[in-house]
């Protein structure tokens, strides 16, 4: 299993979505997906009252875990009450489990859930929404191993990415360390991929870019997605 919290990264990790998979082959999409050049499986779950829609629950995070048990599972809850999620998704096999900061109380409410997941074995991460100023993520981000930037309004894919953040993403970057991630979430394509790298990005979620195009384009996509290898 790749762990993408290693202290450096020569490229981008690409991180497909399977919100964006067939749910019919499930399994062998994701399979598919890893062995074409994915690093990590990406895993959003909706509850219909965050976001105006509902995904999927524990049981298909269970499911990726049997189809794929060495990769790692990086999962997105798009929900009212994170805290009540936690251990379900750990039980499936979650690797990593995200929560939004516009869901916290005090700044002690996200560091007391990211303590917590830690307990649990499971690397914590925090998401900020494009229309949240980045001044509300900032004080907490130490107390994460991943920050996630969703450069769409989170519920649905397919979405147009949004420039904008990236002002965030770069404010962000500052802060973190080696073995932190910075990660986008939300129309990621070749022609966004560059200027999320840009900013500070290392860990490209992709969803209808991957998922959505014939299985033997994935590898050519992904690579692209990662951009040119530095020449260090």
């Amino acid at each position: 299993m790749i762990d993408p919290f290693t202290s450096s990264l020569e490229r981008p990790l690409i991180a497909p979505s399977i919100l964006a998979a067939d749910f019919a082959n499930l399994g062998d999409d994701c399979q598919v997906a890893m062995d074409s050049g994915a690093d990590l499986l990406h895993v959003d779950i909706m509850d219909g009252h965050f976001v105006p829609n509902l995904s999927m629950g524990p049981a298909v995070c269970g499911a990726c875990r049997k189809a794929c048990p060495d990769t790692f599972l990086d999962v997105h809850l798009m929900v009212t009450d994170p805290q009540m999620f936690f251990k379900p998704f750990c039980d499936a096999g979650a690797n990593a489990i995200s929560f939004h900061i516009e869901m916290m109380e005090s700044e002690q409410h996200a560091r007391d859930l990211a303590a917590e997941l830690r307990g649990m074995g499971v690397h914590p991460g925090i998401v900020i929404n494009p229309p949240t100023d980045v001044e509300k993520i900032l004080p907490v981000v130490d107390a994460f191993d991943l920050v996630l930037v969703m450069s769409v309004n989170p519920g649905f894919g397919g979405q147009a990415f949004i420039p904008e953040v990236l002002t965030k993403a770069r404010a962000i970057k500052q802060l973190l360390k080696s073995t932190q991630r910075l990660e986008i979430d939300g129309g990621i394509a070749p022609q966004t991929a560059p200027l999320a790298i840009e900013a500070g990005i290392d860990m490209l979620v992709a969803g209808s870019s991957v998922f959505g195009k014939p299985r033997d384009q994935w590898a050519t996509i992904m690579d692209t997605l990662r951009g040119p290898k530095s020449q260090n």
